[in-house]
């Protein structure tokens, strides 16, 4: 296990891309509490030393450079521009943008790419499509197109066979996407498509741009942060009489763990006709089958299945049974065309080599994680452990894999919140944004998703001292002695 626990800049996750030469940027590593304060603040001290950061909310340095002389050729005096993979991306940013600001945009083709290009002072906004749709330019992708060597083309049948594997999905109904988000963004546009006027639900807590989505287009959301009494009831109620566009949820929910009552929902979202979307991404399809309980499947495949997290890549998964099959299925087809895929080919190439050892990494990490979730619940300064083996077990059981466990994501908060801070300088691994990587990753969840919003998330019961970790292969007592190093200093 690598040391990671000092140096603010060290490059460690692995979440941009390998760049040639003396160019290997990857993801952030902000290994102190106050790094990570001074990462959401803009602090100079930590923002001078980041060379990349989490893809979608800092731009990767060969993509920034791509922006740039795009900007060089295609825009006037006081105008930006912002690269994205293909028109209907661009266009849609374009609207997005125009709606919000007032502001009249254009687009431009730009090396097989298209550049939307807009007021400087509008840029931000522009961003905000960027971070929020996933519908990004990936590093790869950018110094294909700036070394002048041309877009790769690769031939992604064997990566559509290995995820429809993993999943058990019939042949031709999984599509592949840009990252995680741009996945769900696609379900979201489809729902909107379906039903214009209403509001999707979010039941539990969820990642944070899963919600940003659901508000920032269309007709908005509901969102019920904790899916049980007389709240929970009454969203039922309201599902079943046709009330919301579509039902979102994670199963189990990040960074809470928490799992709902599937068999409720499903039969109120029967009875409503309202199509309910899962996301399995916290534990994978290696642990979780949601089928049976889903119109339709989201992941991120930047995590799990990647396992080292040098790909984005996100998909979304069709479920033969749903009623709402066929018109999904004309949707998406028309949405990624006849590959199924609007994943960058050689991004593509990377995630079909990561996918190879896919189950074999998750049976340890399983072993792993259950063990430490036992040593941190036994802990004298633990306060409270959130795992799918200790949290709402009965409900996880529903969904849960013959060969699967309750996988490598756990979240934990001390009694003392004056330590927390000294536990997290001191614990001797791997911290930055992501999960489902080989390595372990620690981060602080909270200060890191809801910085801006401290109050708020307390107030759905994320503590903003909680501590989410993603546990990886080293195996579980090489991982409680770096715990327990970390608790003997405080």
């Amino acid at each position: 296990m690598r040391n990671l626990a000092s140096d603010p800049a060290c490059n460690v996750a692995d979440l941009g891309v390998p760049i040639p030469d003396d160019r290997h940027a990857v993801s952030v590593c902000l290994p102190t509490w106050d790094s990570v304060i001074g990462y959401e603040e803009g602090r100079d001290k930590v923002m001078s030393k980041l060379q990349c950061g989490y893809p979608r909310f800092f731009l990767h340095p060969a993509v920034n450079r791509l922006f740039q002389k795009c900007e060089q050729a295609v825009a006037a005096d006081g105008e930006k521009v912002i690269v994205f993979p293909n028109k209907n991306a661009a266009q849609r940013a374009l609207r997005f943008v125009e709606k919000r600001s007032g502001a009249a945009l254009r687009i431009a083709s730009y090396d097989g790419l298209q550049a939307l290009i807009l007021p400087e002072d509008k840029y931000d906004i522009g961003m905000e499509y960027w971070r929020y749709s996933g519908e990004v330019v990936s590093s790869r992708q950018a110094l294909d197109v700036m070394d002048g060597d041309g877009l790769w083309e690769y031939d992604n049948v064997d990566l559509l066979r290995k995820l429809e594997e993993i999943g058990d999905y019939d042949e031709g109904d999984v599509y592949v996407y840009e990252s995680g988000m741009s996945a769900v963004f696609a379900v979201h546009r489809e729902m909107r498509k379906l039903a214009p006027s209403k509001k999707s639900l979010q039941l539990d807590f969820p990642y944070v741009d899963v919600l940003k989505v659901q508000n920032s287009f269309g007709a908005g959301a509901v969102f019920l942060p904790v899916s049980e009494g007389e709240s929970f009831d009454e969203a039922l109620n309201r599902i079943r009489v046709g009330e919301f566009s579509s039902v979102f949820c994670e199963v189990p929910s990040n960074p809470l763990l928490r799992m709902l009552d599937l068999e409720k929902v499903r039969a109120a979202c029967d009875a409503g006709n309202v199509p309910l979307v899962i996301d399995d991404t916290v534990c994978s399809a290696y642990n979780v089958d949601v089928k049976p309980y889903a119109d339709i499947v989201t992941s991120s495949l930047t995590k799990w299945v990647s396992g080292s997290g040098n790909v984005m890549a996100g998909a979304v998964q069709l479920v033969k049974k749903s009623t709402h099959y066929g018109e999904f299925k004309a949707f998406f087809d028309d949405d990624c065309g006849e590959t199924n895929s609007k994943l960058y080919a050689q991004d593509a190439a990377i995630l079909d080599e990561g996918a190879k050892n896919f189950e074999q990494r998750m049976k340890p990490v399983n072993a792993a994680a259950q063990g430490l979730v036992d040593f941190l619940q036994k802990h004298d300064a633990v306060e409270q452990v959130w795992h799918p083996s200790s949290n709402t077990k009965d409900f996880f059981h529903l969904v849960k894999t013959e060969k699967g466990g309750y996988g490598g994501l756990l979240s934990f908060t001390l009694k003392n919140d004056k330590k927390v801070a000294k536990f997290f300088d001191k614990l001797n691994i791997s911290k930055g944004p992501s999960f489902g990587t080989e390595f372990s990753l620690a981060c602080p969840y909270t200060l890191l998703a809801h910085y801006d919003e401290l109050e708020w998330a307390e107030g759905c019961g994320v503590s903003r001292n909680l501590i989410r970790l993603s546990v990886g292969t080293e195996g579980k007592q090489e991982i409680i002695s770096r715990f327990n190093e970390a608790f003997d200093s405080i």
